[in-house]
């Protein structure tokens, strides 16, 4: 199968175009010929390295010391599966699914398995394979936070960069639960989080909102 590699850290000339071997489903998991993908802020650090101070070290041991442990970048996936392991009982052959394998990786190719208990789930008929595929960095990230604040009904919260990846899922969830949302973005994104779910919305460039 042909998959985007690299061998070494550094800008997005590193990544080369190969063929790799296909991987073959365990017992436990589905082979997914992949439709579509993105390339994410954690795509970027995990190239790159680039990362805030003092977080170097950190992003070197999952990462790699001297060069990427995960030849195969790419954390969200959307696509067929075409093969399952006998095992397997979530999924047949020919679903439509959504995944994502965090630090883990391997999406930015043709193919990838998954445990059928991992983070995947049947894709929405109403959604694209690429508007399914890029809602799992910033909507499980939103989802955690959220879930870590134990965000009630009724309860006030306040979002902000609403217009990001992360925030205009937090918006959707925080909406979705019953919260009365505010959300912090410039002036172009004001009508984008309005219409996402957010009660206030507030421009930075017009307004301190701290």
């Amino acid at each position: 199968m042909k998959a985007f590699t690299y061998t070494h850290y550094g800008p997005p000339e590193v990544l080369q175009l190969q063929e790799v071997d296909k991987p073959t489903p365990k017992s436990n998991e589905i082979l997914i010929r992949i439709h579509a993908t993105t390339v994410s802020s954690g795509d970027w650090r995990m190239r790159s390295l680039e990362v805030p101070a003092g977080f170097g070290l950190i992003i070197r041991l999952v990462a790699g010391i001297r060069r990427p442990r995960q030849p195969i970048l790419g954390t969200e996936l959307a696509g067929v599966v075409e093969a399952v392991g006998a095992e397997v009982s979530r999924f047949q052959v020919g679903d439509s699914v959504v995944g994502f394998s965090d630090t883990t990786m391997g999406c930015h190719a043709e193919y990838r398995c998954f445990p059928e208990d991992g983070a995947v789930a049947a894709k929405p008929s109403t959604l694209s394979f690429e508007e399914a595929a890029a809602l799992c960095f910033g909507g499980t990230t939103a989802l955690d936070f959220l879930r870590r604040a134990k965000l009630q009904r009724g309860e006030r919260v306040l979002i902000n960069g609403a217009s990001g990846s992360v925030g205009t899922a937090a918006v959707q969830l925080a909406r979705h639960i019953g919260a009365e949302v505010s959300g912090v973005c410039s002036t172009a994104n004001l009508d984008l989080v309005r219409s996402l779910g957010a009660t206030h919305v507030i421009d930075y460039t017009q307004q301190d909102f701290t």
